[in-house]
């Protein structure tokens, strides 16, 4: 019969998505089929906005954020690592800025990693919309203030991103100095009093060290296992300052 219609539903999960009909017959998809059809491109859809989210979400984040600092290294351990590093006058701050060090990078959760370092170095933490502190308490190792305001503290890189520019970061490409600026792994992101890291500045330890003398060693034994890590330099009085800490452990 010419011109016949064929009304059929498509027989998913077979492997033929189109049946054969005889010659001068017209094939139609039942109503049914295209609903399935339909919600089948609905779910795949929401499928890939999920995989997308999920992306963007976590493509900064690595391994999953520390739940507290790392512990600090044996005196003696440090020791040695400090006797590895390269010696070599600090070059100049020329062309130097913190942009070049990309920081505070989505770790997760939606938290960046300013927010994870006050999470993880704070007591009894609330936080408001996001990840972002609202209350706490914060015990700074650099002069052992507590702290309840999250602006009454700072985030210190141990080796500071000047210092590190002047010991071989202009070097780096900005991938490195992005994974330096937000490293979580090794002991060089701390919760601070605000005024004392300002203090602190980009200095080393021959020019500034903290208020709390019962820190010296494990700021010693950080500073050195961050410089090792990374092959950064340091200068004699750097080393100097440095093995004298160390003494006090």
């Amino acid at each position: 019969m010419s011109g016949r219609r064929v009304e059929a539903v498509l027989p998913f999960g077979t492997g033929r998505l189109r049946p054969r009909v005889p010659n001068g017959e017209e094939f139609v998809v039942s109503p049914r089929s295209r609903a399935l059809l339909f919600r089948l491109l609905l779910a795949i859809l929401a499928l890939v906005v999920a995989l997308v989210w999920f992306w963007l979400s976590t493509r900064n984040s690595g391994a999953t954020p520390p739940a507290s600092a790392p512990p600090p290294v044996a005196a003696a351990d440090a020791q040695h690592q400090l006797d590895e590093l390269t010696i070599a006058p600090r070059t100049s701050m020329d062309g130097y800025s913190r942009e070049k060090f990309p920081h505070w990078d989505n770790q997760g959760n939606n938290c960046n990693t300013r927010e994870v370092v006050l999470k993880r170095d704070g007591k009894d933490v609330k936080t408001g919309t996001g990840c972002n502190p609202t209350s706490g308490s914060w015990t700074s190792s650099y002069d052992g203030e507590t702290w309840t305001k999250p602006a009454d503290v700072d985030i210190d890189h141990m080796v500071p991103l000047g210092q590190a520019w002047a010991s071989g970061a202009r070097s780096w490409t900005t991938e490195k100095r992005e994974q330096f600026a937000n490293d979580l792994t090794r002991p060089q992101l701390f919760a601070v009093t605000d005024k004392v890291n300002r203090e602190k500045s980009d200095k080393a330890p021959d020019e500034w060290k903290p208020p709390l003398v019962s820190f010296w060693c494990t700021y010693a034994t950080d500073w050195i296992v961050v410089k090792h890590y990374y092959g950064l330099t340091v200068t004699t009085a750097e080393k100097t300052a440095l093995t004298d800490m160390l003494h006090r452990c």
